[in-house]
């Protein structure tokens, strides 16, 4: 029976925020998943959206010099390709 899921991810070009925000996202996601709780459920899923958020933010490609708000727009688009699928109710599942 497995105790554990080790997943390993290069650190070499993340900046320490950008790992804690990963172990952050990680330790969110593992609980929604198993929390038995409705509030914990709601409120746990609001903080990883919103942590993964600032993720794309702080992301290597969004910290390049550049007069355009890369950051807004991708959030723009992911929230419009969200929407989408919540209210078609075809939330991909990707299972490999």
């Amino acid at each position: 029976m497995e105790k554990a899921l080790k997943i390993e991810i290069p650190t070499q070009n993340l900046t320490d925020h950008q790992k804690r925000l990963i172990k952050g996202i990680n330790s969110l996601l593992e609980h929604i998943l198993s929390t038995d709780s409705e509030e914990e459920y709601f409120e746990a899923s609001s903080e990883l959206m919103r942590m993964v958020a600032t993720a794309i933010k702080k992301s290597n490609f969004n910290n390049k010099c550049s007069a355009i708000e890369f950051d807004q727009q991708v959030l723009e688009y992911c929230v419009d390709i969200l929407s989408d699928q919540v209210y078609e109710r075809s939330v991909e599942t990707l299972d490999n």
